[in-house]
């Protein structure tokens, strides 16, 4: 590589005036040889994306599925305090959704990386529909029990496993590696304008039409990201470079992609699951990134932590802690386009940085001494905890093997939701023993702790930007 420094400059022929026009002229064949267009505004970087027409659709119809699940989730609440009246039923129709993603997560990763995505989705989305519609059925029928609407959590739970890791390697397959960023801080939006709609949804549905509406709303919900799946890939309006590799890399090695009609099941290799575990552990970068999606997980889990820490440290009615999940809600919103609009790739050292800016402003939170900086407090911490988190996942996928990729990711949902069953009760005795304050700070010292450990392993700064734009992502893949 040439230095371009001051004796080059003197050993160019010509007179002053050429020597000026020729140095000039040198980085815009740099730039043009390697096809380097220049980087997009920040704006513009948030939304590359949606410049995928197959992503765009999955994108709205994401938007319109997540909100129809928060729907579902404030009837499926309400309908278990009207049976029986007990909290600890509600929690037991948590631990029965949320048991199965946290012990099936690595055999959902594995099943992800065996079979086509796309068809995996399909069925899944299925599946998704027939639950809501039965619950729909039950309701109205006035058959529903309560040990039924545990069965169909669980089965929704042992569903949902390998349909989260499925969905967030399928985001790759349409998009590819450049702008993958872009796509993961988006879904993070829709997540979190879910968590604004759904509940107003719910809201109304139940105080006019009743519970079975609610049902049947997120049964509708599922079918237009069915008709995505099986409408753009019969048009073949996936992109080319993802049919070709599915990484988003022009030439890259193939690996089976969602979109393509060669992305059939796999053998399937004994040991698979094993093979993933191990991979993560073995690998710092990814091993590090999951314990602190992890640890993050005691922060989201905020339908515990926060109504105690309205209620009993504010003194807040129902209005002031459904205000404070707004605030949160609201603060992810902006840091999942702060994600989005980020220049290239993330690396170890960003990463690292933004948990344990997380865990502070978790801390700092718990330690407002009014509702007024508490409220502050929440705008933030949900800012950077979707910041971090959007940034995480993206280098978790970056990383990985794409071979590996499923299992990973498969692993992910396992740490992140899938530890509630065993999060949710710890924040809970946490705060009956030392107070809500302390158990809404657990996830603080549980990011911090997570990152002071893994801040060497978390030491590079990602690829150079000359590689994110030419698509390889700086990241060769592992063996």
């Amino acid at each position: 590589m040439y230095q371009i420094n001051a004796d080059w400059f003197k050993s160019l022929t010509g007179g002053p005036n050429d020597r000026v026009r020729f140095a000039a002229l040198v980085p815009l064949f740099y730039y043009e040889s390697m096809r380097i267009a220049p980087p997009p505004p920040p704006l513009g970087r948030a939304f590359g994306s949606l410049r995928a027409p197959a992503f765009r659709w999955w994108f709205a119809s994401q938007v319109l599925s997540a909100s129809g699940t928060m729907t579902q989730g404030v009837a499926q609440s309400w309908l278990v305090l009207k049976l029986t009246g007990s909290g600890l039923d509600l929690g037991l129709l948590g631990s029965c959704y949320m048991l199965p993603v946290l012990v099936g997560g690595p055999w959902a990763g594995a099943l992800a990386d065996r079979i086509d995505r796309r068809r995996l989705l399909i069925a899944t989305q299925s599946i998704f529909i027939v639950s809501a519609s039965l619950l729909a059925a039950l309701t109205w029928s006035g058959a529903v029990r309560v040990w039924m609407l545990f069965a169909i959590a669980f089965v929704t739970g042992a569903v949902s496993a390998p349909d989260s890791a499925a969905r967030q390697v399928y985001v790759l397959d349409l998009v590819g590696g450049r702008e993958l960023a872009s796509a993961i801080s988006l879904n993070e939006v829709v997540i979190n304008v879910s968590r604004v709609v759904g509940p107003a949804m719910g809201g109304i549905f139940l105080a006019t039409l009743g519970i079975p509406v609610c049902y049947v709303a997120n049964a509708v919900s599922y079918l237009p990201p069915l008709l995505v799946l099986l409408v753009l890939h019969r048009k073949g309006r996936l992109p080319a470079a993802t049919q070709a590799s599915g990484t988003g890399v022009p030439g890259a090695a193939p690996e089976p992609a969602s979109g393509t009609a060669a992305a059939g099941r796999k053998p399937r290799p004994r040991g698979q699951v094993r093979a993933g575990l191990r991979y993560v552990w073995s690998t710092p970068v990814l091993r590090f990134t999951v314990l602190m999606a992890a640890a993050s997980g005691m922060l989201f889990n905020l339908g515990v932590a926060l109504p105690l820490l309205a209620t009993r440290v504010f003194h807040l009615g129902g209005g002031g802690y459904g205000l404070m999940m707004a605030v949160f809600g609201l603060g992810g919103v902006a840091g999942a386009f702060l994600a989005a609009s980020a220049r290239g790739q993330p690396g170890g050292r960003e990463v690292r940085l933004l948990g344990a800016l997380t865990g502070v402003a978790v801390l700092a939170t718990a330690a407002a001494p009014d509702a007024g900086l508490a409220f502050a407090g929440l705008a933030v911490t949900g800012c950077l905890s979707i910041w971090f988190i959007a940034r995480a996942n993206t280098l978790a996928q970056l990383r990985a093997d794409p071979a590996m990729r499923g299992r990973v990711m498969g692993i992910w949902t396992m740490a992140l939701p899938g530890t509630s069953p065993v999060t949710g009760p710890t924040i809970g005795l946490v705060a009956e023993t030392a107070g809500a304050r302390a158990g809404f700070g657990l996830a603080g010292v549980a990011l911090l702790v997570t990152a002071g450990v893994g801040w060497r392993a978390l030491a590079d700064n990602g690829p150079t930007g000359a590689e994110v734009a030419l698509g390889s992502g700086g990241y060769p893949a592992m063996s």
